[in-house]
């Protein structure tokens, strides 16, 4: 009776993190104050295949210029988005972004001219904004390199929590 109750757990585990959930760890600071080096989170790798991508979401994408890479990101601007930064400050579609996730001492100076978001590509930034490599450099992301959004970081336990 428990060594059926053990496979069936294991098989319904194998399912969940096969099609649904993740484990991941963050390697970097580009996602500052939220995410540290080594935080252990699970992304939900079905939500995309329901709703669409948000302005807002933090998401594990494959690198564009190296796909064996992942890196984890916040989705600043979404297809058909004008966006610009002027001195770290950004715009979208004509109006200041409000990013009250970007502490003012992670921000930068940086400036970037106005730009369409392509069809199905995003606009990535990290929160940290002085040491993040993201779409300011790599340009935007295909949707097809987009495969998880981070949900929850539950290793370390001081860090345990919903990721905003």
């Amino acid at each position: 009776m428990w060594l059926r109750d053990l496979l069936f757990s294991a098989a319904v585990s194998v399912l969940i993190i096969t099609f649904l959930y993740q484990p991941v760890r963050v390697e970097g600071t580009s996602m500052l104050p939220r995410l540290e080096d080594h935080d252990r989170l699970f992304i939900n790798k079905f939500v995309y295949q329901i709703e669409s991508i948000q302005r807002g979401d933090v998401v594990v994408f494959h690198y564009p210029r190296d796909p064996e890479k992942s890196y984890i990101k916040r989705v600043i601007a979404v297809s058909g988005d004008r966006l610009r930064i002027d001195r770290g400050r950004v715009w979208l579609n004509g109006e200041p972004l409000r990013e009250d996730y970007v502490p003012d001492t992670f921000r930068d100076t940086r400036s970037m001219a106005e730009m369409l978001v392509p069809e199905d590509t995003y606009f990535m930034m990290g929160d940290h904004r002085s040491i993040s490599s993201d779409s300011r450099e790599f340009g935007p992301v295909d949707r097809s390199l987009i495969y998880g959004k981070a949900v929850f970081v539950y290793w370390p336990a001081h860090d345990a929590g919903v990721v905003r």
